[in-house]
């Protein structure tokens, strides 16, 4: 466990369900660009990709902020192309960047190298032009425990997860399809004002409240890494809606 791992304390925030949580979540993060716009010119911004955000992106699309100052990155990439249907590029097209939004000033991780390994370098220098430490990132979390494309048994982890190292993106395989990512490490996941995690479902929370206990297995540490002393994170739990059965039986 990290030296700093559970010691600060985690904003909490209950919703009962997915749309609550989403429209909660866009007010704070409006707010929080629209302070870093009037502060000092401009705000930043890093989303994961994957479903469980779009309904946070179609609220978000409704808030009031200058977007030409805010900058837009991911958290992840997959090595794919960006019109790829599994890259997380295109679908941040399709769901946040319109409706104005794309008038934001998007970097985006994958690039021209055939590789994660090889585009290392370029994606560094892109992301280098984003302002930080970013006003706010709002992150996702696995059944499995990871976050970004950061995997509780991939290659490197100990790397990615190293507070201290410089702070960018990283290779990373990930166990399903397509397997080559690239990914923000936790020293530039951490270089935030605000850290958003939310969390859907008893299975996820039970991987949270092992982490905030200091559980020591592959499975809770990427999230024990998150929950550290030094930069504000919210954790939004999400009730997962349970369908009701009515049966009914004649005389």
């Amino acid at each position: 466990m990290m030296e700093w791992a559970v010691r600060r304390k985690v904003d909490e925030r209950p919703f009962a369900d997915p749309q609550s949580a989403a429209e909660a979540l866009a007010k704070d993060v409006a707010v929080r660009l629209r302070f870093g716009i009037a502060e000092h010119g401009h705000a930043s911004l890093v989303v994961s990709g994957g479903k469980s955000p779009l309904p946070f992106f179609a609220a978000l699309r409704k808030q009031r902020v200058d977007w030409p100052n805010v900058w837009i990155t991911l958290a992840d990439e997959r090595w794919v192309d960006p019109t790829s249907p599994d890259s997380n590029e295109a679908l941040l097209r399709e769901h946040l960047l319109r409706d104005g939004v794309e008038a934001a000033r998007f970097v985006g991780l994958k690039n021209a190298a055939n590789t994660p390994e090889a585009g290392l370098a370029a994606c560094g220098e892109a992301l280098a032009q984003i302002p930080t430490p970013f006003d706010v990132v709002v992150l996702g979390m696995g059944a499995d425990g990871h976050t970004a494309s950061l995997f509780p048994a991939m290659d490197g982890l100990a790397e990615a997860l190293d507070p201290a190292a410089v702070a960018g993106p990283v290779a990373a395989i990930a166990p399903v399809e397509p397997t080559a990512r690239i990914s923000l490490n936790l020293a530039a996941l951490l270089n935030s004002r605000q850290i958003y995690l939310p969390i859907q479902g008893v299975t996820k929370r039970a991987v949270y409240h092992s982490a905030r206990g200091g559980g020591i297995s592959a499975k809770v540490r990427i999230t024990e890494a998150f929950l550290q002393r030094q930069f504000p994170v919210a954790a939004l739990f999400i009730q997962e809606r349970v369908p009701v059965t009515v049966q009914i039986i004649d005389d």
